[in-house]
């Protein structure tokens, strides 16, 4: 599902969430707990409004999913789901810190204390000011690409620090 194919079920819901926010707070809960189900997201994500449609309940149960995996491998495949890179930087920045805020309230939700790793961070993100002059896009742009990737192992970092590998011992 892309961020255009979720922003339209947010839309039809008359939410004032976007995208990027409701992946955060996906991406959250699976940093919290990796046995969350798609359900315990969308109820949390999509309380308010009026009731999803059958079919978009499929999408986003999809969606969930396909971030449970890319957030299990070890290939280091995870990403934010944020509007591509042709959209222009505005929306794109925009979209990342709504990201930010959705995940800080996916972490806020369950995880009492504000000590995790990354938190001030991800705290500052969601204050970034991108007035940009015409001269300093091209700065921006790379400063984006570096948080987003900061924010990719900051998210693997405190999944794996709030879900620790259970270690198998071999029994002789």
């Amino acid at each position: 599902m892309s961020y255009s194919d979720l922003n339209s079920i947010i839309l039809q819901k008359d939410a004032a969430d976007s995208a990027a926010e409701v992946h955060g707070i996906a991406v959250a809960m699976l940093c919290l707990n990796k046995n969350t189900e798609a359900s315990d997201w969308i109820n949390e994500a999509f309380a308010e409004g009026p009731s999803l449609l059958q079919e978009d309940k499929v999408e986003l149960n999809d969606l969930f999913e396909q971030t449970k995996e890319l957030m299990e491998s070890d290939e280091f495949v995870f990403d934010l789901l944020l509007p591509d890179e042709d959209e222009v930087l505005a929306l794109r920045c925009t979209a990342l810190m709504q990201w930010c805020q959705g995940f800080l309230f996916g972490m806020g939700r369950v995880q009492t204390s504000s000590e995790w790793p990354g938190d001030e961070d991800i705290i500052e993100f969601t204050k970034l000011d991108f007035d940009l002059e015409e001269e300093d896009i091209e700065e921006a742009e790379n400063n984006l690409v570096e948080i987003q990737e900061y924010l990719r192992a900051a998210v693997m970092l405190i999944r794996s620090e709030l879900n620790p590998a259970v270690e198998h011992s071999t029994v002789h």
